[in-house]
């Protein structure tokens, strides 16, 4: 039978392994999307064509194989052996930072074309016109696609249990070998995946009411007015 000890001595230390492994992966995804979709906007043929192979590649991989190749191939290649929770960060961070270059890219290219021209007119050079014009104003674009990717990522991060990080789905089959209980293990797995999905939206919507803001658009209103009169 599950007890109230086993949440405490397993499913506690299992969330915090999610969160830093989403985190963390969070955090490498960002990085490779904005270097590969920025680097895929080059006028340097050579360079989209890396970076475009960088994405063709890394979003047609499994993200299991390559967890289980990092994890298992790799220290063979390299005779050096990656902690279980860097090798499942690597996997997902790579493989969600191919899918998020695509975001990138494609919010980068919806910038206004006369916006780049202006910044061309100024003189600025390309960094300074993806610092100062065309990342702020596609920011806003990218968020919600951000959203969505950052919750499969967490979904994700389930993965990570196969290779021995004892995250929640891993204390979740720990827990259910030791009370033989399969339905309110797997149950509460499926409500604590749903809550930390549920703060990561929350928390992703303010983002994205400050990005709008950031750049003159107004969020809509709740109860917007009705036309042809005020209140009575």
């Amino acid at each position: 039978m599950m007890t109230s000890g086993m949440f405490h001595n397993y499913f506690l230390p299992g969330i915090w392994i999610t969160v830093q492994v989403t985190l963390y992966s969070a955090a490498l995804a960002t990085v490779v999307a904005f270097t590969i979709g920025t680097l895929r906007t080059s006028r340097l043929w050579i360079v989209r064509f890396l970076a475009g192979a960088y994405f063709e590649i890394f979003r047609g991989m499994s993200a299991l194989v390559m967890l289980f190749w990092l994890a298992f191939s790799l220290p063979l290649i390299l005779q050096w052996q990656l902690v279980p929770m860097y090798a499942g960060v690597l996997a997902l961070g790579l493989t969600y930072g191919a899918y998020g270059s695509e975001v990138v890219r494609g919010a980068l290219a919806a910038v206004p074309v006369a916006q780049r021209e202006a910044g061309v007119a100024l003189g600025f050079s390309r960094g300074q016109r993806l610092r100062r014009i065309e990342i702020p104003q596609a920011w806003p674009e990218m968020v919600p696609p951000f959203n969505n990717l950052l919750i499969e990522l967490l979904k994700g991060t389930a993965l990570v249990s196969v290779i021995g990080v004892a995250d929640m789905t891993y204390a979740g089959n720990l827990v259910r070998l030791g009370s033989n209980e399969s339905a309110p293990v797997y149950t509460l797995l499926l409500v604590l995946y749903f809550a930390m999905a549920f703060v990561l939206t929350r928390g992703m919507r303010v983002v994205e009411r400050a990005a709008k803001a950031g750049v003159g658009q107004a969020p809509a209103l709740k109860f917007p007015l009705r036309v042809g009169g005020g209140a009575r």
